[in-house]
């Protein structure tokens, strides 16, 4: 495994410093989301190799304070090993899917925000509600204060239900299901905005890429067909004697000198077509 990861860290250190060389804004490529999250993934294994675990068979022999500052150092680099999963979000650069999702996070702020809103203002409402059907109409011991009561209110609204804190009274289980309707409902309403958002912005992006591929596409296609005049005729004229049209700003330059001579041929030319004219040109005229 440790081979395995030397090797992907390496192509992904080689592929992260061309890029940082190729870009053109050196700190808008550092400002960079999908940046950040690539250096956030390679740094850990250079640390790893940079700041090694101690043997624990030789902790006893420091002193308590150095004993300390090892272990938090170790959960320092503990932590950033687990960083290393940071991997996945690679695939963002490749994947249409990962793509449509950060985009539909970063436009549906206000939504999200909504949704926290609505959900803190539910559980605040409904924590007091289920502590006092319990704890003083029953004198249950689940529910033992009131902000004991938010882990079992955000639970029964999001309907996960782990049945940690379960309500036996008749008034809590009214106060639960009233809980969870209106957790229902509360999660639906900014959820129709956000399932908008998702398909817009798969449209977008779906219709950004086909855009991309069809002007690479494009100008592979000139290249190739500039490659293959480029072959036929270097001087103008292709295979067996046929000519080849020059490329456009390539044409041929007339100076002054040669206007007389080209006038004179032209006059020849008519000389010896017309074929009723006795009046032959002199020799002198050449």
């Amino acid at each position: 495994m440790f081979i395995i990861e030397t090797v992907c860290v390496a192509w992904f250190s080689l592929e992260f410093v061309l890029r940082f060389i190729q870009a053109r804004s050196k700190l808008d490529f550092m400002r960079g989301p999908l940046n950040i999250i690539d250096a956030m993934a390679i740094l850990p294994y250079y640390v790893s190799l940079v700041v090694n675990e101690e043997d624990p068979a030789l902790d006893h022999e420091r002193p308590g304070g150095g004993k300390g500052y090892l272990d938090k150092l170790g959960l320092v680099l503990r932590i950033l090993r687990a960083l290393r999963i940071l991997y996945v979000m690679r695939l963002a650069r490749h994947s249409l899917g990962l793509q449509t999702l950060g985009l539909t996070v970063r436009r549906s702020t206000r939504e999200f925000g909504l949704l926290l809103l609505f959900l803190c203002v539910a559980v605040t409402l409904f924590s007091p509600l289920v502590h006092l059907a319990e704890s003083e109409l029953t004198g249950a011991h689940d529910f033992s204060s009131i902000p004991a009561s938010y882990w079992w209110a955000i639970i029964s609204m999001t309907t996960v239900g782990y049945g940690d804190m379960v309500p036996r009274s008749i008034p809590g289980q009214v106060v639960a299901l009233s809980s969870i309707l209106s957790g229902i409902l509360i999660m639906a309403f900014p959820a129709t905005s956000i399932f908008h958002m998702f398909s817009r912005s798969y449209q977008e992006l779906k219709m950004e890429h086909n855009r991309l591929f069809k002007e690479e596409c494009a100008a592979a296609a000139a290249a190739a067909a500039t490659g293959d005049l480029q072959e036929v005729g270097g001087d103008g004229r292709g295979v067996e004697g046929v000519e080849v049209a020059a490329p456009p700003g390539l044409g041929l330059r007339v100076d002054k000198d040669n206007m007389h001579s080209l006038e004179s041929l032209a006059l020849l030319g008519k000389g010896e077509v017309a074929g009723n004219n006795n009046h032959n040109l002199p020799a002198a005229a050449f």
